[in-house]
């Protein structure tokens, strides 16, 4: 069974960082891609990053966050992070890791991780 389980959310001031991580069960992680996406209140779920398979070489990031946010995986913990630095209140979002099958095309989701920037 397919589980996707995302940890390190949390509250932050404007400016700091935090690590979000996705710890994946129930398949070959190193074959899939993943991504990240996250819903703000009252707004459409935004993707965030995408990292591709196997080495993970290839990465890509939404113009909101690239040069603050970096996608990364260790396939042998079955684990992907996102590393959230310099962040802003409009960050404050739920923010779900998802199974990859091409980009934009995700079958499985996380339950999500709370992260709040206030001043």
């Amino acid at each position: 069974q397919v589980k996707l389980v995302e940890s390190g959310g949390g509250l932050v001031q404007p400016g700091g960082s935090l690590r979000l991580s996705c710890e994946a069960s129930g398949f070959t992680f190193s074959r899939f891609a993943v991504s990240w996406y996250r819903r703000s209140p009252g707004k459409e779920l935004e993707w965030v990053a995408t990292i591709s398979s196997t080495t993970g070489d290839f990465t890509t990031h939404a113009p909101s966050v690239k040069g603050r946010f970096t996608i990364s995986r260790d396939n042998t913990k079955d684990t992907v992070y996102l590393q959230m630095n310099r962040l802003k209140p409009e960050d404050t979002a739920v923010y779900y890791c998802s199974r990859t099958l091409e980009f934009r095309r995700e079958d499985f989701w996380g339950q999500g991780t709370q992260v709040t920037v206030f001043s």
